[in-house]
């Protein structure tokens, strides 16, 4: 495997495990967000330009769940 194949095992496998989580706490969330970000940057590094722009949407509505979470429990990021 080169290094692009284990970042984007390793990326998605953190996008599959924050998503797993995200009911715990909203810190999950914006892992999820991130990882999300980080799949998307190995969709585009690829090549696979379209998984790249569905990675970018994934990481816009976790972004904005996110924000939906902290403003639902009174502002707090913590």
């Amino acid at each position: 495997m080169d290094w692009l194949t284990v970042y984007g095992l390793a990326a998605v496998t953190a996008m599959v495990a924050f998503y797993a989580f995200e009911g715990r706490h909203h810190l999950f969330t914006i892992a999820f967000a991130g990882a999300c970000a980080l799949a998307s940057v190995y969709g585009f590094l690829a090549g696979a330009w379209p998984f790249g722009v569905v990675e970018v949407v994934w990481a816009a509505v976790a972004l904005w769940r996110w924000r939906v979470r902290i403003a639902a429990s009174g502002g707090s990021g913590v």
